[in-house]
């Protein structure tokens, strides 16, 4: 199968989860509209083609199938990369995981535009530190407590039984907050010792290496999900 990957261009951004699995798997596919320019995305959401329409990037073609959403196109991508267990149980267990993490990069996105997406952070500063604050000693805890006591779960390794699309978003997940959140990840870091672990096992990953000393890995930035504004990470 070929696949067809569309996300903004000149940010990694929910496309990156998806880009990470397709990048581990070895699968063979164009990032579309780093080739053709993001009218190339803008052309589905206006609902130009047909089939289903649709909301926002990602979205994924796969032959005929329009597929978006990310914890969506994840458990679609699942079963032919090999990155899901075989087992009905443990594949919705991995969807609700990858849910989870989803859930999480909505807070950390809420953390610097608290108020609106259509204003830009300098218009919400103050309300983006009392949401950060909250981010860090409230909700980043529970948060990773909870995958950390799931990695324990099954067994140290892997989230779910062996290594999957799980463990690669959560390879995301702590690389984007150990940027945008320095200060606050290292308070917390001795409570994380599966995740950091996990972390160094999917970079060394022999795809996901050469990926990510490739240009296709952009650097994070101030203008996708995880941004790194010192005025909301913990004092120093």
């Amino acid at each position: 199968m070929h696949y067809e990957l569309y996300y903004w261009t000149g940010i990694q951004g929910r496309g990156e989860f998806v880009r990470l699995a397709l990048e581990d798997a070895g699968a063979d596919y164009d990032d579309v509209a780093r080739i053709q320019g993001d009218d190339a995305i803008v052309r589905y959401l206006d609902g130009v083609h047909e089939g289903a329409l649709p909301f926002a990037p990602p979205f994924l073609k796969a032959g005929r199938l329009l597929i978006a959403q990310t914890a969506n196109i994840l458990q679609y991508l699942g079963p032919p990369l090999g990155l899901v267990p075989e087992s009905e149980s443990r594949r919705l267990y991995a969807h609700q995981l990858q849910l989870t993490i989803s859930d999480l990069v909505a807070e950390v996105h809420d953390s610097h535009h608290p108020i609106a997406g259509s204003l830009y952070y300098e218009d919400q500063r103050v309300e983006a530190r009392r949401r950060a604050a909250d981010l860090r000693e409230t909700r980043l805890p529970k948060y990773l407590d909870y995958f950390e006591q799931v990695l324990e779960r099954g067994g140290g390794q892997h989230a779910v039984h062996g290594h999957s699309y799980v463990d690669l978003s959560l390879f995301q997940l702590m690389s984007g907050l150990e940027y945008a959140f320095p200060r606050a990840m290292r308070r917390l870091g001795h409570r994380l010792p599966l995740l950091h672990a996990l972390k160094q096992r999917v970079a060394q990953r022999p795809r996901i290496a050469a990926y990510l000393a490739s240009p296709r890995r952009l650097p994070f930035n101030e203008s996708g999900i995880f941004r790194h504004y010192p005025a909301l990470d913990d004092p120093a």
